[in-house]
């Protein structure tokens, strides 16, 4: 399938709404199968967003036969038992639409965005991917192919890209999540078909499945659609691979160098987030945007402007189910040590962690957050994605309407008592990344 960023697809590709709505409103209901289902009407444009989110990430996979998750992700767009083989993007791109997919540690989704008439092809496509997909010989081994280019691609070729490897296997010394998404070439190569099959009837079930429509249609109409094609799909009966693993931070620093495929040397950090329903999770996003979010940003003022010891710099709050992932990264100007960069950052963090924020950054950085979440509302996508995560990871649809409160509840102390509590030098990963050239000379 096409490889594109789930985020960059719908900024670019989706229509947004006339104005973002204070409140989403939406029906819901289950079918006897399990299949949960979320309606959202938007008339403001004649488009109707189709999102079938399944609960299977990276982190339900067997731990010698990673990237299982990810090669759904692909593999499911090979056809069905009705649809020919490779004709999912041809059939939707000719009926005006656009699709995509993609998977994390915790979920894999499947979405067309398509003219409102559409509406019923999107849902006999996804109920075919969700009732016999092609799960067979020549899909898996065209599909092996393609994945592994794309490790290469990710892994090998992209500069610094490896770290989505390389910080996880250091991080999570006892959880799914310390294996990258994409898994490993080995462990899909020594997989045979019925493994495979296995694997599509355990989870891509309706039982483990949300379905979300938002967009222009009649919300009894869109019920029916719903049942006509759902309905009569069986329940799923295999017992799904669930870990129930409590993460261990780690008992000291962890520190490596990695040589890679690069120019310019970087730092990257990373430390233990609480789960993603935790309340603290508000405070650490809120942290992360006020150290890195634009060119006016705490560190990028200055690690990029005023000591210029960094031409590019990030912080990340990567929100995962059982325990997220806070990656602070930078990469060094010409000319810079790596550990001279280390210094600056943690100097900055230092700086947060003893002062804290101001009242009046705190008020910027609240407003800046609320434009964020209430402009994402203004795509129909990014709606069906809310509130099928609001549904699945925070137990009601309804946390759509809830989480700029959550934001609010945050009072300027949290941002220094979270700074302090989860960036610790003592339990986090440092990735000194390193050009090739530097190993020979060591």
């Amino acid at each position: 399938m096409r490889k594109l960023s789930f985020t960059l697809i719908l900024s670019a590709c989706l229509a947004l709404t006339a104005l973002a709505q204070s409140k989403i409103e939406f029906r819901e209901f289950t079918l006897d199968n399990g299949l949960h289902v979320i309606l959202h009407q938007d008339r403001s444009t004649p488009i109707v967003a189709t999102t079938v989110f399944y609960h299977v990430g990276s982190k339900n996979e067997d731990p010698e036969r990673t990237g299982f998750a990810h090669f759904f992700e692909h593999l499911m767009f090979e056809g069905t038992e009705n649809i020919p083989r490779g004709k999912y993007f041809e059939i939707v791109e000719s009926a005006g639409g656009t699709l995509n997919a993609g998977t994390s540690q915790d979920y894999t989704v499947y979405y067309e965005i398509l003219p409102s008439n559409q509406l019923e092809l999107a849902l006999y496509l996804e109920s075919e991917r969700m009732l016999h997909a092609k799960v067979d010989q020549i899909g898996v081994d065209t599909q092996r192919e393609v994945i592994k280019q794309e490790m290469k691609q990710v892994m090998e070729e992209r500069p610094y890209g490896n770290f989505q490897r390389e910080l996880p296997i250091r991080l999570y010394t006892n959880h799914p999540y310390r294996w990258p998404i994409i898994g490993a070439a080995e462990h899909l190569d020594a997989a045979s078909l019925e493994e495979f099959v296995d694997f599509y009837k355990t989870f891509y079930v309706p039982n483990n499945a949300t379905l979300t429509l938002v967009g222009d249609f009649e919300y009894d109409e869109a019920e029916e659609m719903v049942k006509k094609y759902f309905s009569e799909i069986p329940k799923g009966t295999k017992e799904m691979r669930r870990p129930n693993v409590e993460i261990e931070r780690l008992a000291e620093e962890i520190k490596d160098n990695v040589y890679d495929n690069i120019q310019l040397p970087a730092v990257f950090q990373g430390y233990i987030m609480p789960a993603k329903n935790h309340e603290d999770y508000y405070a650490l996003d809120l942290l992360s945007t006020y150290l890195l979010s634009g060119k006016s940003s705490l560190m990028y003022r200055k690690l990029v402007d005023e000591s210029q010891k960094a031409v590019q710099a990030a912080a990340i709050p990567n929100n995962l189910e059982d325990g997220g992932m806070f990656i602070i990264l930078a990469i060094a100007n010409m000319g810079i040590e790596v550990e001279d960069l280390h210094t600056a950052v943690d100097e900055i963090l230092t700086e947060v962690k003893e002062n804290g924020i101001s009242e009046n950054d705190f008020t910027k950085l609240l407003n800046i957050k609320e434009t964020q979440y209430v402009n994402s509302l203004g795509s129909v996508a990014n709606i069906a994605m809310e509130l099928a995560q609001a549904h699945v990871f925070y137990g009601e649809a309804d946390y759509i309407n809830k989480k700029l409160e959550k934001y609010r509840a945050v009072k300027p102390e949290d941002i220094k008592r979270v700074a302090n509590q989860y960036l610790t030098k003592d339990s986090r990963v440092v990735l000194n990344y390193l050009p090739k050239s530097a190993q020979t000379t060591e």
